[in-house]
């Protein structure tokens, strides 16, 4: 594993922490020290990763939808995440950085990032219940 890749898991994994124990103020926090650190990249980096934990290892055969009934009802940040992970899903970094980019642009990055992170820790605390 390379140093940048074991960064962005040791990134992933206190993003993670930080929202296990509810400190929003926390998963914020590190995502800003990352973007200090290696820009919006490795924020995108540590993001794909929180995807890939939610996805796990049994990736849904024929791919996942970016869009489905009730979708555009959901908040900004609520459509990002189910988009985001599922172009994870679908192995579409192309789709995924259009995302990443287009809540930068909007400024709604943090919240998003912060509902993904959430979102982790609930697909995380499912599958151990």
């Amino acid at each position: 594993m390379t140093d940048e890749a074991q960064q962005t898991l040791d990134d992933a994994t206190a993003v993670l922490r930080s929202a296990l124990a509810g400190d929003g103020d926390g998963v914020v926090g590190t995502f800003d020290a990352v973007v200090d650190r290696s820009g919006l990249a490795g924020a995108y980096g540590v993001a794909w990763c929180l995807a890939a934990t939610m996805v796990g290892d049994e990736a849904p055969a024929g791919g996942a939808a970016l869009d489905f009934p009730g979708i555009d009802q959901a908040d900004y940040d609520t459509r990002w995440v189910a988009r985001f992970v599922s172009a994870y899903a679908n192995h579409d970094a192309d789709t995924g950085e259009a995302l990443f980019g287009a809540a930068a642009a909007d400024g709604l990055l943090p919240d998003c990032l912060l509902t993904l992170a959430g979102s982790t820790v609930a697909t995380l605390r499912s599958r151990a219940g």
